[in-house]
């Protein structure tokens, strides 16, 4: 697995790009630190693009709530984009599907941010 990270939004968006398999060990560690981290810097809006997520476990699912719970906790939201009809039925079974919102594109997550900030 490799992850990548970014932000956009002049650094209000948090993007993490997650690349091959998501099954613990190192692979969640990187995840978890990279959350970690954008948090510190105060980040409020996190994208998890799974577009090229081959497979995942419970460990990957585990570190995906981790990252939910943990912007929540500081006030801020996790949207998940690209996710293949494997993992959607592993949210559906798990019906994590009802606690995220799911974007078949970075744009349109991007743009449901700057939408629901607009509003605010």
């Amino acid at each position: 697995m490799s992850i990548k990270t970014r932000t956009v939004q002049t650094g209000k968006i948090a993007i993490i790009e997650i690349k091959g398999s998501l099954v613990g060990d190192g692979d969640t560690d990187e995840v978890r630190a990279a959350v970690t981290d954008f948090i510190e810097q105060g980040n409020k809006c996190m994208i998890i693009n799974l577009q090229k997520l081959n497979y995942m476990n419970s460990s990957g699912i585990g570190a995906i709530i981790a990252a939910h719970a943990s912007y929540a906790k500081n006030e801020g939201e996790v949207k998940l984009v690209g996710v293949s009809d494997n993992v959607q039925n592993l949210f559906v079974i798990t019906k994590l599907i009802d606690i995220f919102d799911v974007y078949d594109s970075i744009d349109e997550a991007i743009a449901s941010f700057v939408k629901v900030k607009s509003t605010s």
